[in-house]
């Protein structure tokens, strides 16, 4: 697993409706992580937090600026080649789950090898797989369906299906959101964990202070721009 340097130069994005003045989300902003990091990215509801994280996901472009991934400009490759580059290198962690429901804790993180052919590469992968659920205290849960696990126990098996592709940055969208204090603690433990031990960079999307603050660094967007807290 490499961990890996994020930037963003100069990135604008807004939303124009028809009729309607265009809805600045993000003017100008201008963010370096580096590899290894682990970043906080807190604000009010609205403020963008999201719609920041997809840019840096890849999953949504913004409409000035440049995102850099190490070296590589994500905004100059074609769709598939994004795709590829998303699916090997990040790892995604909502606010739900989204296991599904009939398959077990371990079915559910090897979901992300089933369009993988490379038997040699899915054998390594179920290795993984048995690894993280013990580093996340799982490996007693490991046949039982998402039905019979805790809200905590289902999220981070989210982490371990994440973590299965090695990816070198891992990206939080208000992963403590649906937990109860206890179980949020533990997760936001578990994250700091992962970044230190894996190795792996981290941002997080949060309207937690208390998750915030267990990260290296925390930045706050109001009004499409970020400040240093």
């Amino acid at each position: 697993m490499t961990s890996m340097e994020i930037e963003l130069k100069q990135i604008s994005k807004y939303y124009q409706v028809p009729g309607k003045e265009k809805r600045m989300v993000l003017d100008n902003l201008s963010l370096k992580i580096e590899s290894g990091d682990s970043v906080a990215i807190v604000g009010p509801s609205g403020s963008g937090k999201s719609t920041l994280l997809n840019l840096i996901s890849s999953l949504d472009q913004a409409n000035s600026g440049v995102i850099l991934h190490g070296e590589r400009e994500i905004g100059k490759l074609g769709e598939d080649e994004v795709a590829q580059f998303r699916n090997r290198n990040l790892g995604f962690i909502f606010q739900s789950h989204h296991l599904l429901p009939q398959l077990s804790l371990i079915e559910n993180v090897l979901v992300p090898l089933i369009p993988e052919k490379d038997k040699k590469i899915k054998v390594e992968a179920e290795k993984r797989a048995q690894e993280l659920i013990d580093f996340v205290g799982l490996s007693g849960q490991i046949s039982q369906l998402p039905g019979q696990m805790s809200g905590g126990e289902c999220q981070r098996t989210a982490v371990v299906r994440a973590l299965i592709h090695q990816p070198g940055l891992l990206l939080a969208d208000e992963p403590t959101g649906s937990l109860d204090k206890q179980s949020a603690d533990q997760l936001g433990d578990l994250l700091v964990s992962i970044n230190e031990k894996q190795k792996v960079t981290l941002v997080v999307v949060t309207h937690s202070m208390d998750l915030a603050k267990k990260m290296k660094k925390i930045y706050k967007l109001d009004n499409g721009k970020l400040s240093k807290i």
